[in-house]
């Protein structure tokens, strides 16, 4: 039987900013599969969304920008995928995600296309739970993997019902670097680099505070190229680990 795949890539993206702003996350969806038994799999997506774990388990959801259609899901194989949805949210803890579908999902078994039904009590959305606590500048990717031998089944000789059960991982694929600059003035560029290559970049706020989101693992120079007035300065040897943000503290821009 078959088994298909949903990668949810979080990529966490909170600006560097005054402690008094609120931090944001962006979140990207992405749809893959794998080989299986059928001829096709057509699920019609049109909504996906995300639960805030605020305490209320209706008040904390919140829509994606999705891009609505239907999707065949064996022609995304073999390391094949498509962006599905993006959204900035706040960043936190995630709690659950659902899947919002249309009326037109089928399935095609011996050359005949064949409605897939939902189960009435799911109008709501292919709910599941995720419990995800989303660090500031970390790029996470939560795996969704549907069990197509559980979660399509054969009621009748051409009836196929979607009941989906559903497993997710969750892991880190990206660390972060933050720090605050003194004199805050100073208001540098900061470049995050690796050899000669420049990862990512920022402008430290007025606080003088910063954030290099995204980053892979590995060792890290960081220069800092401040307003006119003030010395280029450079730190080596910055660590950065998957899922965690390395502080920097105070730098000192002379």
């Amino acid at each position: 039987m078959k088994k298909f795949i949903v990668f949810f890539v979080l990529s966490i993206i909170t600006l560097a900013c005054d402690s008094n702003e609120q931090q944001t996350t962006r979140l990207e969806v992405r749809l893959t599969d794998a080989p299986g038994d059928y001829e096709a799999v057509n699920i019609n997506i049109t909504g996906v969304e995300v639960h805030m774990d605020d305490g209320s388990p209706e008040s904390g959801w919140m829509e994606l920008n999705v891009e609505a259609g239907i999707y065949d899901l064996l022609k995304l194989t073999n390391g094949i995928d498509t962006l599905l949805a993006t959204a900035e949210l706040p960043a936190g803890r995630i709690s659950q995600m659902r899947l919002i579908l249309g009326d037109n999902n089928t399935i095609k078994v011996a050359g005949q296309e064949m409605p897939l039904t939902t189960p009435s009590g799911q109008q709501s959305g292919l709910k599941f739970n995720i419990q995800t606590d989303l660090t500031e500048g970390v790029v996470y990717q939560v795996l969704i993997d549907f069990d197509a031998a559980k979660s399509i089944l054969q009621t009748g000789n051409s009836t196929y019902k979607l009941k989906p059960v559903i497993r997710t991982i969750t892991s880190a694929e990206s660390g972060a670097i933050k720090g605050v600059v003194e004199p805050m003035e100073a208001n540098p560029m900061v470049f995050a680099i690796i050899g000669i290559d420049t990862i990512a970049s920022t402008k430290a706020s007025e606080a003088g505070a910063f954030l290099l989101r995204g980053l892979p693992a590995g060792t890290y120079s960081v220069s800092f190229n401040p307003k006119e007035g003030y010395s280029p300065a450079l730190k080596t040897d910055i660590t950065v680990t998957l899922g965690s943000v390395t502080d920097m503290g105070s730098v000192n821009i002379p």
